[in-house]
């Protein structure tokens, strides 16, 4: 459900992906919205390698970052859940 791709990583490498569970959660509670955007976040840290950047390196992070909310965006609307998607909306954008 998650995929990115950092530019730092290399062009022949294909896009990693997460699959973010959430059959435990009930989205029609704001705590049930609240667990999945965070395990959205996570998963986008992840699969963009957020850990993996020296921050001193100001296009790998920028490049990072891009991925990180390119991801978020795309596993959000892909849930397709009003309270997620309004949720998302009034956060500030990470990445």
């Amino acid at each position: 459900m998650l995929a990115g791709m950092s530019q730092v990583a290399r062009a022949a490498e294909p896009a990693r992906s997460v699959t973010v569970a959430y059959a435990d959660l009930n989205l029609t509670s704001a705590a049930g919205t609240d667990a999945l955007y965070a395990r959205i976040v996570s998963a986008a840290r992840a699969v963009c390698g957020a850990g993996e950047v020296d921050i001193r390196n100001l296009q790998a992070f920028a490049a990072e970052q891009a991925c990180e909310s390119s991801a978020i965006t795309q596993a959000v609307q892909a849930v397709h859940n009003p309270a997620l998607a309004a949720l998302y909306a009034k956060r500030p954008p990470q990445g």
